[in-house]
């Protein structure tokens, strides 16, 4: 384990830190390795009830730093993946704290939490349309289940910026509050589930969660199939040029 995702157990829950704020917490690839391995030993370790996401500096995470995509050898599997296992599999409670940017996989990450709590400063993006690609972590799925199917598509399609209010009107936010009095706000609430049995609590959850596997797997193979596609194809790689250049991108010759 790396100082990029930090960990402290509180009475049974246990911090998980996202540490590079100087990167707005965008995810490399050794921090998708060290939450992988977070969230494996949390959920064999008893001691440990709960989980709060949460990140250090202003911002939750930027998602997938791109540059770490050219770490991985061509062919081998992209340590997201498995991370994304993971957090999808883990069996007990999941409380999330998010504020300030939150993009992509710092996003879709927040729709495997059992509980979200924003701060007022939270600027949300599901960007997929906007780069030519398509959503992840079984988002596809996840963000319809928790919204409602019309509302997931809208913020899929539109790829608008969602702020703390939309977050809280659509549904994907239990309460927003002042980015100073989050943390605690989180934090004792994840103390509150935290104070019951775990194996009740890991049955609770596989209540919840259960008939919801089945379809998170379907997402996930289509998810990565139609990556498969769009990744490097001519929308993609417009979006990137455009990015780089600081220009609005063209998708349409005529």
């Amino acid at each position: 384990m790396t100082d990029l995702i930090v960990t402290e157990n509180r009475d049974g829950v246990l911090i998980v830190t996202f540490n590079r704020p100087e990167k707005k917490n965008a995810i490399n690839t050794q921090m998708w390795i060290d939450l992988r391995e977070t969230f494996l030993s949390a959920a064999a370790d008893d001691n440990i009830v709960c989980i709060l996401l949460c990140a250090a500096g202003d911002n939750f995470c930027s998602g997938v730093d791109l540059a770490s995509f050219g770490e991985v050898g061509e062919g081998e599997e992209h340590p997201f993946e498995s991370a994304a296992r993971a957090v999808v599999e883990f069996d007990k409670p999941i409380v999330a704290a998010a504020q300030g940017v939150s993009i992509g996989g710092g996003a879709t990450v927040l729709f495997h939490a059992d509980i979200v709590y924003v701060g007022e400063s939270l600027r949300m993006r599901l960007p997929f349309a906007s780069l030519g690609l398509v959503p992840e972590w079984g988002s596809s799925y996840m963000l319809q289940a928790n919204i409602g199917a019309q509302r997931a598509a809208e913020l899929f399609y539109t790829a608008q910026w969602i702020d703390a209010d939309k977050a809280l009107e659509v549904g994907i936010t239990a309460a927003v509050l002042p980015d100073a009095d989050l943390f605690e706000h989180a934090l004792s609430k994840a103390r509150e589930i935290a104070q019951w049995p775990v194996n009740s609590l890991r049955e609770i959850k596989r209540s919840l969660r259960l008939h919801h596997l089945e379809s998170i797997d379907t997402a996930i193979v289509a998810e990565q199939a139609g990556m498969a596609r769009q990744a490097g194809s001519p929308e993609n790689i417009e979006a990137i040029t455009a990015f780089i250049e600081k220009r609005p991108p063209v998708f349409r010759t005529s």
